[in-house]
């Protein structure tokens, strides 16, 4: 591809999702986030009145008389586009691969941010931390974004979501809005490696949901829920390389793969649910832009609430 198809196609999702920003308001429900950090604004004499949970206990046993520390309602937020680009993502048997899927519903969220004058941060990851851009603003930073979520080569295929939470831990100090997209498909399926990396998963889930506004984006492909009656097929594992042989032609067959992924999703909305993490489900075949919308009206009501 050459450097103008490419500039061509960032302009081309740019231009959908400025569209969906401004028709469906999507920049308007972030607003509703701010104010949920406090940034430390100065250390001062304790003063009748003053709240004494705010007492600062080692200045005031240095100083000999009670010091309180102050803060003021932090505005401004970052938003970090956590964005699984595995082997998984290259699969859509629809119109969209759930990469590029993925990378427009990022980049409606983004877009929304930045009409909100927050901060944008970018994280691509597979089983390693691919890219980290951090969060800034402008025009140029959001182009930027979205060009490496629709052309950055991985060099590894596999999945380690507890790897990539752990980072933006480390690296991201003040308290953030963190949208994580994802297939999950490796993290709670059968079998004790998923198993255990379920385990980890939620683990960090909890953390990460701890430190920031982590909402987990789970990204989904008709086709992993439904076989088609066609035979014979060969069921390649992208990131593992599995191979795994069945006859689609019998309904046993294609009934036993739908029932044991409509479990695998009870199991991960279960799971998330504990986790105390809000989550929401896009399928590549569906729009996606009411859903959105909707999310951001309903938390907007339960903060009000």
């Amino acid at each position: 591809m050459t450097l103008q198809e490419i500039l061509e196609a960032v302009r081309r999702v740019e231009v959908r999702t400025n569209r969906l920003v401004n028709d469906m308001m999507v920049g308007a429900y972030l607003s509703h986030f701010k104010g949920r950090g406090m940034d430390f604004e100065e250390l001062r004499e304790y003063m009748p009145g003053d709240d004494v949970r705010s007492i600062d206990w080692n200045v005031t046993f240095r100083m000999g008389r009670p010091f309180v520390k102050r803060f003021r309602e932090e505005r401004e937020l970052g938003v970090i586009i956590a964005l699984d680009i595995s082997a998984s993502g290259a699969f859509g048997s629809i119109r969209h691969s759930k990469r590029e899927f993925a990378t427009e519903i990022a980049a409606t969220l983004a877009c929304s941010a930045a009409r909100s004058s927050d901060k944008v941060g970018l994280l691509l990851f597979t089983d390693q931390v691919e890219l980290f851009l951090p969060p800034r603003k402008g025009r140029s930073h959001i182009l930027r974004a979205i060009r490496e979520m629709l052309f950055f080569e991985p060099k590894h295929q596999g999945t380690d979501i507890p790897a990539a939470l752990t980072f933006l831990n480390h690296v991201i100090q003040r308290r953030s809005i963190v949208f994580l997209l994802t297939d999950f498909l490796h993290s709670f399926g059968t079998g004790a490696r998923s198993v255990q990396a379920g385990r980890d998963t939620v683990r960090e889930i909890g953390m990460t949901n701890s430190r920031h506004d982590l909402i987990c984006v789970h990204l989904h492909d008709p086709r992993e829920s439904e076989l088609p009656n066609a035979g014979l097929l060969t069921i390649e594992d992208v990131e593992t390389g599995e191979m795994l042989e069945l006859d689609s032609g019998r309904s046993t067959v294609r009934q036993g793969y739908a029932e044991t992924n409509i479990e695998r999703l009870a199991e991960l909305d279960r799971t998330l649910r504990r986790a105390g993490v809000d989550t929401l489900r896009f399928s590549t075949g569906q729009p996606y832009a009411f859903t959105l919308q909707r999310f951001f009206e309903t938390r907007r009501g339960r903060r009000r609430g």
